[in-house]
């Protein structure tokens, strides 16, 4: 009988039917992109899968750490192996990630948006974040590890005294439990949809239209530091964020961060 730290069986349920090349289920890990991105090294299928029920070390941007709780979110890794023509827009498998994620929500009747770049909203909180790592051969890219965290029950939340932002869960959101295995099989399928036109003007127009914040004015972080008040006008073919400045200039940016500040009571 399957356990929540052995859930084998239904994994195999929900996992098997999907046309991936393999996957690989731990009850804890440091990180799964760690685990990827060796599973890579030796030489992984495309589209294989790294699963953990509770994740201790996991990485988010700029090197932040996203635990997962045993049992309560999801912490996976997919390894892709990008074609010559996605190696040019390697930005786009961030957004790969997060628009199967608001894929999968809006089966749960949920609207998710894309913090830009690598987060995704649920109300305007945090659920979920994408950390993208590469695995080189030389100066080629051998392969995308996309590493994702969700938070699916309301015990995935950290406090807010730990948080940067608000954060929330699905459950929060829908107000009953979700299914993680379930949720897992709907991402992976909306992410296989989605890469069929990663290529494609469709998919930077659907990233541009789940964008949170978009035609909005937002505190923006820029990376020598200084932060202001800018409008979110969309995202270019290369992933960059177009801003526009108060005084009407507009640039397209692919780093920095936007301000989304914890008020904490």
């Amino acid at each position: 009988m399957s356990t929540p730290h052995h859930p084998h069986e239904e994994l195999s349920s929900y996992l098997d039917p999907l046309p991936l090349g393999d996957w690989r289920y731990h009850p804890v890990v440091r990180s799964t992109n760690d685990l990827a991105l060796a599973w890579a090294g030796e030489g992984a299928p495309d589209w294989s899968l790294v699963l953990a029920d509770e994740q201790t070390t996991g990485r988010g941007r700029k090197s932040r750490r996203w635990e997962m709780v045993l049992g309560k979110g999801l912490a996976m890794s997919l390894i892709l192996y990008p074609t010559p023509e996605e190696k040019g827009i390697i930005m786009r498998f961030t957004a790969l990630a997060a628009l199967g994620l608001i894929k999968a929500l809006e089966k749960h009747d949920l609207k998710g948006a894309i913090k830009w770049p690598n987060d995704v909203l649920l109300m305007g909180k945090k659920l979920g974040g994408v950390l993208v790592e590469m695995a080189w051969v030389g100066e080629s890219i051998k392969a995308c590890v996309l590493g994702m965290g969700v938070n699916v029950a309301r015990g995935s939340v950290p406090d807010d005294a730990q948080l940067r932002m608000p954060a929330t869960s699905i459950e929060d959101a829908c107000g009953h439990p979700v299914d993680r295995w379930e949720l897992l099989a709907q991402i992976l399928c909306a992410m296989m949809d989605l890469r069929t036109s990663i290529t494609e003007e469709s998919f930077m127009k659907a990233w541009s239209q789940n964008l949170a914040f978009r035609d909005e004015w937002v505190k923006f972080n820029f990376p020598a530091g200084e932060v202001e008040m800018v409008m979110l006008l969309g995202i270019d073919r290369d992933g960059k964020l177009i801003l526009k400045h108060e005084d009407g200039r507009v640039e397209a940016v692919n780093s920095g961060e936007i301000i989304v500040e914890n008020k904490k009571s």
